[in-house]
């Protein structure tokens, strides 16, 4: 019995379409071939981690690094003013203070060799033969004062000493100026009157001060450059002053030296 003929092109265009129906309405979905063998999965390779880097940070600066800068400083026992993530003038005589103790260069600017230092820190070298648990080391050459408390640095902070200028002044009470050096005299002295607040001189106005050498003595100024500036006395930064009396009792120690 002869059948009824095919058109080959015709039946392979319905073929498709069949398929692609099926496929399309999730009945009868053609069945995918099996893929093809691939090789075995192979761990990836870990991308190495760069070493943390710190930025240069200068003057002027913000940021949590510089609020991790200001936590570590008062950690070790300088005094950065208050933590807020600003590198300003507290956060600069902190720094000029550390680098003063670590025998670095002073410079506001801070770098890689600043960094490795602060992670590791040493202690300031004592001031005198004789190391009284409570007392205060006075670093003329480097310009920073240790308060020690029980045998430990409890504050180490930025000063600024006499200029070792000539000048000519009258003193408290006297008519004839006298014309003398500004230095700070090296010595053993013991601290002893002081006053609270603002005190006027015949040389200028000094906050809190307290005195330990005569007319010499620690008080907080509005100027503390990072050299010799006074006419004797030992300034130091005006947050600082404000409680620096409250550390130091009367009768205490004071190691003044110019080491080398």
């Amino acid at each position: 019995m002869r059948g009824t003929p095919i058109d080959v092109r015709t039946g392979t265009l319905a073929l498709t379409a069949a398929v692609l129906l099926t496929a399309c309405d999730g009945t009868d979905q053609a069945v995918a071939p099996p893929p093809a063998p691939s090789a075995k999965p192979t761990t990836p390779t870990p991308t190495p981690t760069p070493t943390p880097t710190r930025r240069k940070l200068k003057p002027g600066a913000k940021g949590a690094d510089v609020e991790a800068l200001q936590r570590r400083l008062k950690a070790l026992r300088y005094d950065p003013g208050k933590v807020d993530g600003k590198y300003g003038p507290s956060t600069q005589m902190a720094v000029w203070a550390f680098q003063a103790v670590h025998r670095m260069k002073q410079k506001s600017t801070l770098d890689t060799p600043f960094w490795k230092a602060l992670d590791n820190p040493r202690r300031p070298r004592p001031m005198a033969k004789k190391r009284e648990k409570n007392r205060v080391d006075v670093d003329l050459k480097r310009q920073y004062l240790v308060l020690y408390e029980d045998g430990r640095p409890r504050l180490i902070t930025h000063v600024s000493s006499g200029s070792g200028e000539y000048y000519c002044a009258k003193d408290r009470g006297a008519k004839v100026p006298r014309c003398r050096y500004a230095v700070t005299g090296t010595g053993d002295f013991r601290t002893g009157r002081r006053f609270s607040g603002w005190e006027t001189s015949p040389l200028g106005r000094l906050y809190n001060p307290v005195y330990f050498n005569g007319g010499i003595a620690f008080h907080g100024a509005l100027d503390v450059p990072r050299y010799p500036a006074s006419h004797g006395c030992v300034r130091m930064p005006m947050h600082i002053a404000e409680y620096f009396p409250d550390l130091l009792g009367t009768n205490v120690p004071v190691h003044v030296r110019r080491p080398r």
